[in-house]
């Protein structure tokens, strides 16, 4: 298995020519980094105009492993071919290394650049990327593969570092500026004391060079204001600075920043669209605290991670969880006698929610809500959740992705083991685990009555356990002292009912009066349910040799078709036509059968291409895990098919005949069985808003989740779609 790296962006507050001054500093040998023994120069080319300087370095590196395995491979020393393109014009470095012993047994690739902050030229971004690929080490495979990833992580860090010191070795020697690179011709207006022969080509004896020859030859372009306050710690759209990530996010391994920063392309490259200009622009994605939930929930494997990652999303999107907030309104009732709310903070700043689950009347509840009404108001709470996570992330200025829940117990009995009651409480926490995950940082349980371990039995099995590690349980007065709630919360906060001094203003629960329970058939009916449980979303399966297509109706030209639908299984192609004929009944495929299975044909077999109907966007190649959105201008009114099928070869002109992928595709069609969830609607013109955001008529945006989102205004006739 290959293994990669990815580095988030680390920032030098100096000028690209300090750093490479500094950088030169490390060779031929760096006391530093005890790994690296020694280098040699292979090679070396300068430009014409000393504005290009091309080095490459053979390097020797002692690395740190057993004994027995150098003696079985026969080897002290590892060594690396180094070659290191430095552009003084365009202020870039690029390094690109490569193993040199055992390059047929084991392949490693490295490759790093510097190049100037693009919002202050005065600062110097660094970033690094490398992967490992041990095909066969003498039955070693395993091991050396540990070897070299702990080798390799415990040395990134260290590399800035490295870098920090030699520089403040250049500015401890009264070097604190070195001038920037000018063409030949302009070299003559310079003052005479920066003549090109007074300029090496390396930066390193440039460094060593007087003060007062370090000069500017000429007036540098001042600063934009921005530039000059530009934070590091501000990401683009791209890339995540290291130093964001240690404010925002907390403090992560090196391999567990390029987990990050790989599963997070992974969403931008899956979640493109086109802007008016055709340039392809990031769609707004899911935040990263919230990737990093993710991650952490599948112990950083990004495979896993992003699998539930995007079932999670597609479950956002399907039941339009990310508008739950602004549609979800509780009845006057449930916020009576559902004992549960927010009251202030943990002493690590956390929200702190409190639950009196004891004072609780859940039987009551499901039979006056319903389970599904329930589950919602739960959800609501945890958008809840999230939304004050990031508020008091910015309140104490580190890093707060979950929150801490206080449930007391005191009351709890056997009523509270109905068993309808235990089966709403544990799809909710199935629910919760599967699309929140890493939110609850602590759980605190307390007075816990002799009838808690038969519940405990019950509900534990679905907790992982990550979540059950961060559970205390404290039973009769044991949370009162030392050791008690007073280590996890400030005693100013505590609530009253639990002997505080904070008054709680949580409701206290109690029985929900029977007159308002609901029969099963209201509860089936109420409208609440049906917002719930209804989506403005359709699956539907395709199959090799038996595309879905759908017809929608154009009455008047210049209309928009809209679309969003996600790739849930699967790659596909997606393409609309424009039809002269009006298709006949609609043709389910016989394997299609299968109920909730959703599959239908609309183009004839004997129809033309280029005749009968014709293709007026061109095919796109869909792939599993994308989120497509987008629009098409009808140019004339008619029919109009949308169709989604399995890559294959495109439809060509004239009569239609049977392909053998169709004949096989009619004996076994399962194997090829792929599944996307869609959603379509026809607006005006006038009411077009914009086509790569589905338009918020949809209700569709890819995750209120996401930390932004793009927009582009559309004013062609053709097709913009963002993946």
């Amino acid at each position: 298995m290959v293994q990669k790296y990815q580095s988030p962006v680390r920032v030098y507050k100096h000028p690209f020519e300090m750093v490479m001054a500094a950088y030169e500093k490390r060779f031929p040998t760096c006391p530093q980094i005890p790994v690296f023994v020694g280098s040699e120069v292979l090679s070396e080319v300068t430009g014409e105009d000393g504005s290009l300087h091309i080095i490459e370095r053979s390097c020797k590196l002692n690395v740190d492993a057993p004994r027995l395995l150098k003696k079985i491979a026969g080897v002290e020393y590892v060594y690396f071919v180094q070659k290191n393109t430095l552009n003084w014009k365009d202020r870039t470095l690029l390094i690109e290394a490569h193993n040199e012993t055992f390059a047929s047994r084991v392949t490693v690739i490295e490759r790093c650049s510097y190049s100037v902050h693009p919002e202050n030229e005065d600062w110097t971004c660094f970033e690094q990327s490398a992967s490992l690929d041990i095909k066969s080490f003498f039955g070693f495979e395993n091991t050396v593969e540990k070897i070299a990833m702990k080798q390799y992580t415990a040395n990134i860090k260290r590399g800035k570092e490295v870098i920090e010191y030699y520089l403040n070795e250049l500015i401890a020697e009264g070097i604190t500026e070195i001038p920037r690179w000018v063409p030949p011709e302009k070299r003559a207006l310079s003052k005479p004391a920066i003549v090109p022969c007074a300029l090496p080509i390396r930066p390193a004896p440039v460094s060593r060079l007087p003060l007062e020859s370090l000069s500017h030859s000429g007036t540098k372009e001042a600063s934009c204001s921005s530039s000059s306050t530009a934070d590091p710690a501000t990401p683009d759209a791209d890339k995540l600075d290291a130093d964001y990530i240690e404010r925002y996010l907390g403090q992560l391994t090196p391999m567990q920043e390029s987990c990050l920063i790989r599963l997070r392309q992974w969403l931008q490259e899956t979640h493109k669209g086109k802007s008016e200009a055709g340039e392809w622009k990031a769609e707004k994605i899911p935040k990263d605290e919230h990737i990093l939930r993710f991650l952490r929930a599948r112990d950083f494997n990004v495979d896993k991670a992003r699998e539930m990652l995007c079932q999670s999303l597609t479950w956002r999107k399907q039941y339009q969880v990310d508008y739950i907030l602004e549609t979800w309104r509780p009845p006057a009732f449930l916020q009576e006698y559902y004992a549960g709310g927010w009251h202030f903070h943990d002493s690590e700043g956390r929200p702190l929610y409190i639950l009196r689950l004891g004072q609780m009347d859940t039987k009551g509840l499901v039979k006056a809500l319903g389970e599904e009404a329930l589950l919602r108001h739960v959800l609501s709470i945890n958008e809840e959740g999230q939304k004050r996570c990031e508020e008091n992330t910015k309140i104490f200025g580190r890093p707060i992705t979950s929150w801490t829940c206080l449930v007391d117990l005191e009351g709890l009995n056997m009523r509270h083991l109905w068993r309808p009651g235990v089966k709403a409480l544990l799809r909710i926490i199935e629910v919760v685990e599967a699309n929140y995950p890493e939110t609850l940082g602590r759980l605190l349980i307390v007075r816990a009555p002799r009838v808690f371990p038969v519940l405990w039995t019950l509900v534990s099995p679905f907790i992982n356990d990550n979540t059950r590690q961060k559970f205390l349980v404290y039973s009769g007065n044991n949370y009162q002292g030392v050791g008690g709630l007073v280590d996890y919360i400030d005693k100013e906060i505590i609530p009253d009912f639990l002997g505080g001094g904070c008054m709680c203003t949580v409701p206290e629960g109690g029985l929900v009066p029977k007159s308002l329970y609901q029969t099963e058939e209201a509860l089936e009916n109420s409208d609440h349910i049906k917002l719930w449980t209804e989506t403005i979303y359709q699956s539907a399966h395709v199959f090799k040799g038996a595309p879905h297509e759908i017809v929608i109706e154009i009455l008047e030209g210049s209309s928009v078709i809209t679309w969003d639908f996600d790739i849930l299984k699967g790659d596909l192609v997606f393409n609309i036509f424009h039809s002269k004929r009006s298709p006949q009944n609609s043709k389910k495929d016989p394997s299609a059968s299968t109920p909730g299975v959703n599959n239908v044909q609309l183009i004839e077999k004997s129809w033309v291409l280029g005749v009968d109907y014709s293709m007026v966007e061109s095919p796109l190649m869909c792939r599993e895990g994308e989120s497509i959105q987008g629009s098409h201008i009808t140019r004339w009114p008619g029919l109009y098919i949308l169709q989604w099928k399995v890559n294959g070869p495109a439809p060509v002109s004239g009569p239609a005949l049977p392909r053998v992928d169709d004949v096989l595709a009619s004996l076994q069609v399962s194997s090829h069985k792929c599944k996307v969830m869609y959603y379509t609607e026809v607006l005006a013109s006038e009411d077009f808003r914009g086509s790569m955001t589905s338009l918020e008529s949809c209700h569709s945006g890819f995750s209120q989740l996401s930390g932004g989102t793009t927009s582009s205004s559309q004013s062609q006739s053709s097709s913009l779609v963002s993946r």
